[in-house]
């Protein structure tokens, strides 16, 4: 297998997931303490109540310790998020806080003793809770200036530190959870598509504004947008099912990178703003702003699904839901695996945009058995292996292909609690984390088998990788 010299192999990781320490050294109440069984789960009453990402995997305290072992991988980035919660507690405050700043100085610096690229996401599915309660998230167009602040504090602060930025982290999620997405706390159900299209305007403008700003503020780095990768086949070649998949492409993602990388609405956004009786308040202010583009695009890729112009199973990918490939297996949590779905989605991307991309979530969460091993433990995961081992295959297809890949960085390259349903046995790592579902667990951290393969595989620049023979 073939993959660029420079390839940006890592891991990823999410504050809110991994870091714990909710409300230490100055932070603020964010929308995850408000869901504490996941994000299908909705609001809760009580933000102090039993919720595993309180404490999470306690990246806060033990961060040196979890940097030097994805250093013993050879990683050569690591992807996180900076809580936003951390920096502007309730997001209005007119000074940031300090004691927020010097825990990312410490994080960045130690990546980047160990050689380690951090790349950064601005928003990660944290917003302040006190945005949420107060303006109802991006509903009201005050956010825009306010994560733009937060943007420019973050620019400011890692100038010439970090070389890469995501603004909104799958920010097409804001069509089926806008609580996490855009902090929309109004119930699903009452909740109007022109409210959800409006929201999302006002998130692709402060998108572009923040391009901007970080282009002013430090010009080498560069900035991308990320969304939900999920590749939408027609369950048959009848015409209606091959529309059906086209519509559902189009607006479950192109939708989304159209907008931050042409700069400008799609031109079929029209039609379906008028079929579903959506007339947006768009200013010639926010029409020039778009105009800032992103500089490539990354994306997590978990699974494809079909659609079908008639009744059929449904399954769910990620947190979309689509009817069920009866050609593919499925993990332990029913999301089928689909590894050439991934070179289909680069070529795709590519043809479309002629942009750099970068997966910057894939993975396979399941529970895994720690065992024994010569004093220690491990994890005998094969099975991770062998998943990651034919997307990375497709990836050198892709590559192949002629497509730009950037880099890739494995979700929860070490186990974190889990966005979806906040739960700990839903595994993704390398290294296993000794935290149980009800928060027992001495936290310690142990090498799987993965550990080694994946060490191997960027020691050899992807060379080790198996193409499977069908």
């Amino acid at each position: 297998m073939e993959f660029p010299k420079g390839f940006l192999w890592g891991g990823a990781a999410a504050a809110n997931q991994c870091e714990g320490a909710y409300l230490l050294d100055g932070k603020g109440y964010s929308v995850q303490d408000y869901l504490p069984h996941g994000i299908a789960e909705g609001l809760a009453d009580n933000p102090d109540g039993f919720n595993l990402k309180h404490d999470g995997i306690d990246f806060y305290h033990r961060y040196k310790e979890d940097i030097a072992l994805f250093a013993q991988m050879g990683f050569k980035t690591f992807r996180t998020s900076i809580a936003w919660s951390r920096i502007y507690p309730t997001g209005e405050e007119s000074e940031p806080n300090e004691k927020g700043l010097r825990f990312y100085d410490s994080v960045i610096d130690e990546l980047l003793k160990h050689g380690i690229e951090p790349v950064i996401t601005l928003s990660h599915y944290e917003m302040p809770y006190a945005l949420v309660d107060k303006y109802n998230g991006f509903s009201d167009r005050k956010l825009i200036a306010l994560f733009v602040r937060f943007a420019e504090t973050v620019f400011n602060r890692y100038k010439g530190k970090v070389k890469y930025y995501l603004t909104f982290n799958e920010i097409n999620a804001a069509l089926f959870f806008p609580i996490v997405s855009c902090g929309i706390k109004t119930p699903k159900e009452q909740l109007s598509m022109q409210q959800v299209y409006q929201a999302l305007h006002h998130q692709f403008v402060a998108s572009a504004l923040t391009v901007k700003a970080c282009r002013e503020i430090d010009p080498q780095a560069r900035v991308g947008c990320m969304v939900i990768g999920l590749p939408v086949y027609p369950m048959t070649p009848h015409p209606d099912d091959i529309l059906v998949a086209m519509d559902k492409m189009r607006m479950n993602y192109t939708f989304f990178t159209d907008v931050m990388v042409n700069g400008a609405y799609p031109f079929y956004a029209q039609r379906f703003f008028d079929d579903h009786g959506i007339s947006l308040d768009i200013t010639q202010e926010d029409k020039e702003a778009l105009k800032h583009t992103v500089d490539f695009i990354s994306m997590s890729y978990y699974m494809s699904i079909c659609e079908s112009s008639k009744q059929s199973e449904s399954v769910v990918a990620n947190i979309v839901s689509g009817k069920k490939n009866p050609y593919l297996d499925a993990s332990e949590w029913g999301w089928q695996i689909d590894p050439k779905g991934l070179r289909y989605l680069l070529n795709t991307m590519y043809e479309a945009y002629h942009v750099p991309l970068f997966i910057v979530e894939n993975g396979l969460g399941a529970v895994d058995a720690l065992i024994p091993d010569e004093g220690t433990f491990t994890v005998q995961d094969d099975y991770r292996i062998a998943y990651m081992n034919d997307h990375l295959v497709q990836i050198a297809q892709a590559i192949k292909d002629g497509v730009e890949v950037m880099g890739y960085t494995s979700w929860g390259c070490i186990d974190m609690v889990s966005a979806s349903t906040c739960e700990m046995k839903k595994r993704y790592g390398f290294i296993y984390v000794d935290r149980n579902d009800d928060g027992s667990g001495t936290i310690e951290r142990y090498k799987k088998k993965s550990f080694y393969w994946y060490k191997k595989v960027i020691e050899t620049n992807g060379d080790i990788l198996q193409e499977k023979k069908e």
